[in-house]
């Protein structure tokens, strides 16, 4: 029974994580950009302004938390496993061309999770308890006035949480700590357990209070490491770039333990890890902006450009160059095991595995506050608030199985469903494109403050 289930998973997600969706969601990505007048390039710099530099400040709206402590939130989701061991897959399969790929995925991944932000903020509402909540379910029931396709996404957001924003991240952690400082996993289960508790069970105004200073230190933290791997191998930058832009137009051939790819293999690996990581189109990332104290939906939305900004091309890129810069693309590994061993490499001493022990656990456990959100608003939707508290006691019970257990099946059919959110979510955005326009327009004709 569980081979017959994994093979038709199997077959579901070649499609769901394949060629069609990704064609999809860059598909999508490009008419935003077009739609918006390329607003993630034109107004990239009043993003960067709206949100360094008013980090402390309240939005002047309805909410529950700041507007940044939500894009936070959402970076706590969003920088995840995908930024260290996704960056390395996409290389070691698609060689340094994929690299490119992810970038597009990213610039026009800003466009379409500015637009999912906008949309899902108009149509957002309070719950039983008064807490704002929103997201592509919302727009499905008030702005397409299909409850039931609404109901569809609240449910397969609040399954796949389980998975890829829980066992998954949870037994990247046990798995880490155990190869670099031998931790065993039912002591990492445990301590996630109660750290994880010690936040969630407060609900989202916890989660804010914690990911607004977590998210900068860990960001902070790998970025430093890969900074210094660049300035000592400065002189391979120029290289690198060279194998980056060859490899994305004629394929790169086969060279050390570097099996070769084509040009098609490049791009299919380096979109999809990069959809992968900032999660543009999926949905995800909007359900935390929605809790947001914010006057505008579009002010909102230009912290979701920043957002994809600092996960595709800020941390996804420093993962990428220091894999390139060591060397170490052509040794054959791939994954996680390959960016250990480019930080090893490129780091005097222990520091660089320490780096990325760190980097991934501190991403994980993140991800693991954020993504405990997102399925809470799913069954939210669905049962309403009350619950909300069993939902955040059993996101706990699977933080420990995903430490201590494989359990392979459940993450598979989770990455499946995970990636089906796209579907209702880009349905719902494409149909509320005029909303969106004229929301623009409205907001950019006052006198911005």
């Amino acid at each position: 029974m569980s081979e017959a289930l994994e093979r038709l998973n199997s077959t579901v997600n070649g499609y769901v994580w394949g060629w069609p969706m990704i064609g999809l969601l860059m598909g999508t990505g490009l008419l935003l950009t077009v739609m918006t007048g390329a607003v993630q390039f034109r107004r990239l710099a009043f993003a960067l302004r709206e949100v360094l530099g008013k980090v402390a400040q309240r939005g002047g709206g309805q909410g529950d938390v700041r507007p940044f402590q939500a894009v936070a939130t959402a970076l706590a989701s969003t920088v995840g496993v995908g930024n260290i061991a996704g960056v390395a897959t996409a290389i070691g399969l698609g060689g340094p061309g994929a690299v490119f790929w992810l970038w597009v995925s990213g610039l026009l991944g800003m466009a379409t999770k500015y637009a999912e932000i906008v949309v899902a903020l108009h149509y957002r509402e309070p719950d039983a308890q008064g807490a704002m909540r929103g997201g592509a379910m919302y727009v499905l029931k008030k702005g397409l006035g299909m409850p039931w396709f609404g109901s569809v996404f609240a449910l397969l957001t609040a399954l796949a949480a389980f998975g890829i924003g829980n066992m998954v991240q949870a037994h990247s952690v046990a798995d880490a700590l155990q190869a670099t400082f031998r931790i065993p996993p039912w002591f990492t289960g445990m301590t996630l357990v109660v750290l994880t508790a010690t936040v969630i069970l407060g609900g989202i105004k916890s989660i804010a209070r914690v990911t607004q200073w977590l998210v900068p230190f860990m960001a902070a933290i790998y970025l430093a490491g890969a900074v210094v791997v660049m300035v000592l191998c400065a002189g391979r930058l120029p290289e690198a770039f060279r194998l980056i832009f060859q490899g994305a137009f004629s394929g790169t051939a086969a060279v050390g333990g570097f099996a070769g790819s084509t040009v098609m293999m490049a791009l299919r690996y380096g979109i999809a890890r990069g959809l992968f990581s900032n999660e543009a189109g999926l949905g995800s990332a909007p359900m935390a902006h929605c809790a947001a104290d914010t006057d505008h939906p579009v002010r909102q939305g230009m912290y979701g450009i920043f957002e994809v900004f600092v996960d595709t091309l800020l941390i996804c890129t420093a993962t990428a160059l220091v894999i390139l810069l060591t060397g170490m693309w052509d040794s054959g590994l791939s994954g996680a095991a390959l960016s250990v061993k480019a930080f090893e490499s490129g780091l005097p001493g222990t520091f660089g595995d320490v780096v990325v022990t760190c980097g991934l656990v501190l991403f994980a456990y993140s991800t693991l506050l954020g993504w405990s959100y997102y399925g809470e608003t799913g069954i939210v939707y669905l049962l309403g608030v009350r619950a909300a508290l069993p939902y955040r006691v059993a996101w706990l019970g699977f933080v420990y199985l995903g430490a201590t257990g494989s359990l392979r099946l459940v993450w598979d059919i989770a990455d499946t469903l995970n990636g089906l959110m796209a579907i209702p979510n880009l349905i719902a955005l494409l149909a509320s494109i005029p909303l969106l326009l004229r929301l623009q327009r409205d907001f950019f004709s006052r006198p911005q403050r």
